[in-house]
């Protein structure tokens, strides 16, 4: 079953209001809720509790999709994989670097 990916006027390919670029394709499940959302700004829009920050050690945790063929991978795999899906080849956006601070421990 595919899980399904919250967020404001997200797409078929986990796109949102706040980020709809065709490189905008991947959802992160989140800590605090075990829920996927399309990025940080729909969580604090449909959520009303604090956000959860995976730690460290918990990077083999399987919490981010691909938007375009669905695989789910781990933090590290994600951190690691140099903004390209793993397993479809698809490109992920390069500046989502720079919002990792909301999702990981740094």
């Amino acid at each position: 079953m595919e899980n399904v990916v919250f967020g404001n006027n997200v797409d078929s390919n986990f796109k949102c209001n706040h980020y709809n670029s065709d490189v905008d394709i991947v959802a992160i499940r989140f800590k605090c809720c075990d829920k996927y959302y399309a990025c940080i700004f729909c969580h604090s829009e449909m959520e009303n509790h604090e956000v959860e920050v995976w730690q460290k050690n918990e990077q083999n945790t399987v919490a981010i999709s691909c938007g375009n063929c669905r695989e789910e991978i781990s933090i590290k795999e994600y951190l690691n994989c140099e903004n390209t899906c793993p397993a479809c080849t698809s490109a992920f956006n390069p500046k989502c670097n720079n919002h990792y601070h909301y999702y990981f421990e740094q």
